[in-house]
């Protein structure tokens, strides 16, 4: 019976709505970036996602010590577990041995996407596991005994995981009323790329050949063998019934070498493609000059050539070009969103929900771009081999859309958060003026009303804060490399302290500079970040830019009969 409703309900995932799914992860190699760092990005997309930065002190337990876990997501308690004899300081979603996490959410398929009835959720997943492992190959080992011992009470996930010198993808869901969870780990080969935005994107993967020993060397092990994860041939890692379990119920009749994870766990959909897979698209795109030929399966057609794992970019990648990756709204492709008449006069590139809707018995979709307007927080995390970890890790952590925010440096040996993301600094229902999250969201929403002209003052400001921020990152990163661990975490936590409140300075400006200049639709000059006036103080004659010729056609053709002088 059971094998018989996991058939029965994959057709659940195949409605052509595209639903409002968030989050967006790129993963950049060592050999891929400029200077040799390994990174990770993160939007977290939700309407109720508060931008914030945790922080965890680490330290040593008592034996018999238990911690409780609460729902990511409701805040209401979850599970107790044993407490690790030792857990690591962390600083959102990076700890102070340079281990980052991100992810992206999809479901999956019914009844796999309502998880376990009690476990491990996706989000403590994640803390648990950065206060317990120190690189990618413990995290995973890790991750994988959590949801073996205590289940896996959430659907599908793609994971990345970043240290200083590897980058991984991994892949889970779980196997509903059964305890525990099917999963799949895969190394990014140095010197590619990849990425996930709320699509299983892991398709067939190398499984182990024979038996495991010591001398041998396979690049591929199951769950059975998982202590053999930390020998460096290895670079994929599965649940030992990956396969079986959905051979068992019926959710795949095939075992050979052309087994999908992807396909099995997470069927391509129009809304799969169009609204997620998309998303990845758009920044291999911008990387990699041979990627028109995966535009159609971009845009949602199933039968086209499919985009690989991963890729190799043209050209090798620098921290701030990874920020500009994350701020994109199909520019330069035929889904560009700032080109249809949905954006309106003023080219604004973002469309309030619902994202699908019907005219005349069709249906249309909306387009899901990287940036979006309901990011509560974004980061890029960057980790560099060559530092001490304290202040070799970085969270470049910024609140609200990515297009529109700023990369401020939080190294991960910091022990003191900045006021302004400070945990329980306002919250969605709770104004506060000294948190980024809402200083942020009124300069963009501001924005939205004449994007064309104010977005160009928010990048200027924003594209001066982070090359400052990086190059101040770089004196400071030499100044304490030597430092004892006391005076470098005191000198790490003035930096990040005192680069937050410049930004925060930085940006009320700007607030209050956008607000004069734009008030009531005129554009008033303005040099240096001033307001100009003549010589007596009057204000100077502000212009009237016009509306586009388009949109006073399409006034023409609306109501013209009523505008037209007679």
């Amino acid at each position: 019976m059971k094998s018989i409703l996991y058939s029965l309900l994959i057709w659940a995932l195949m409605l052509p709505a595209l639903h409002a799914t968030g989050c967006t992860n790129f993963i950049v190699s060592r050999g891929a970036s400029a200077d040799g760092s390994t990174m990770i990005t993160y939007a977290a997309d939700s309407h109720t996602r508060y931008g914030q930065l945790r922080y965890h002190k680490g330290g040593d337990h008592a034996a018999g010590e238990m911690l409780r876990l609460y729902n990511y997501g409701s805040l209401k308690f979850q599970i107790e577990i044993p407490q690790a004899a030792h857990t690591y300081n962390v600083v959102g979603f990076i700890n102070e041995c340079q281990l980052a996490i991100g992810e992206t959410t999809w479901g999956g398929i019914e009844p796999l996407d309502k998880g376990n009835d009690t476990g491990i959720d996706y989000g403590n997943l994640i803390y648990v596991t950065l206060q317990r492992a120190k690189n990618c190959r413990e995290a995973i080992k890790v991750m994988a005994e959590l949801v073996e011992s205590y289940g896996y009470a959430d659907g599908g996930e793609s994971f990345s995981l970043c240290d200083p010198n590897e980058v991984w993808i991994f892949e889970i869901t779980s196997k509903g009323a059964e305890k525990g969870a099917v999963w799949v780990a895969r190394r990014v080969p140095d010197g590619y790329v990849s990425g996930h935005a709320n699509q299983a994107r892991i398709t067939t993967f190398p499984r182990e050949q024979g038996k495991w020993n010591k001398k041998a060397k396979h690049t591929a092990i199951s769950s059975r063998h998982l202590d053999c994860i930390f020998s460096p041939e290895v670079e994929c890692v599965y649940s030992e019934d990956v396969v079986s379990f959905a051979t068992k119920h019926g959710i795949a009749a095939y075992v050979d070498a052309d087994f999908s994870y992807a396909d099995t766990y997470n069927p391509l959909t129009f809304s799969g493609l169009r609204a997620c897979e998309a998303r990845v698209y758009a920044i291999f795109n911008r990387i990699n000059g041979n990627m028109k030929q995966y535009e159609a399966y971009a845009m949602g057609d199933k039968t086209a050539l499919r985009m690989p794992l991963w890729i190799k970019p043209d050209r090798k990648l620098d921290v701030h070009d990874v920020m500009e990756l994350m701020r994109d709204h199909f520019e330069g492709t035929p889904m560009d969103m700032t080109k249809d008449v949905g954006a309106g006069p003023f080219a604004c590139p973002y469309r309030w929900r619902p994202m699908d809707f019907e005219v005349d018995g069709k249906k249309y979709v909306h387009e899901r771009a990287i940036s979006t307007q309901q990011t509560g927080f974004s980061f890029v995390a960057q980790c560099r081999g060559w530092l001490p970890d304290k202040v070799g890790g970085i969270i470049w952590f910024g609140v609200d859309d990515t297009y529109s925010t700023c990369y401020c440096p939080m190294f991960c040996g910091i022990t003191q958060v900045p006021v302004c993301f400070e945990e329980g600094n306002g919250s969605m229902s709770q104004w506060s003026e000294t948190a980024a999250f809402w200083l942020f969201n009124r300069v963009s929403n501001f924005c939205y009303l004449r994007y064309d002209a104010m977005i160009k003052d928010v990048r200027k400001a924003q594209s001066e804060l982070e090359y400052s921020f990086i190059d101040q990152v770089a004196t400071l990163s030499q100044q304490v490399e030597n430092y004892n661990d006391v005076r470098m975490v005191n000198a790490l936590n003035k930096a990040s302290n005192q680069m937050a409140d410049e930004m925060m300075k930085h940006w009320t400006a700007l607030d209050h500079l956008l607000l004069m200049k734009y008030m009531d639709g005129n554009v008033k000059q303005e040099e240096n970040g001033k307001i100009k006036t003549t010589a007596t103080g009057v204000v100077q004659s502000p212009s009237h830019p016009p509306y586009p010729q388009w949109f006073y056609e399409a006034i023409v053709k609306d109501h013209g009969d009523v505008l037209e002088e007679k």
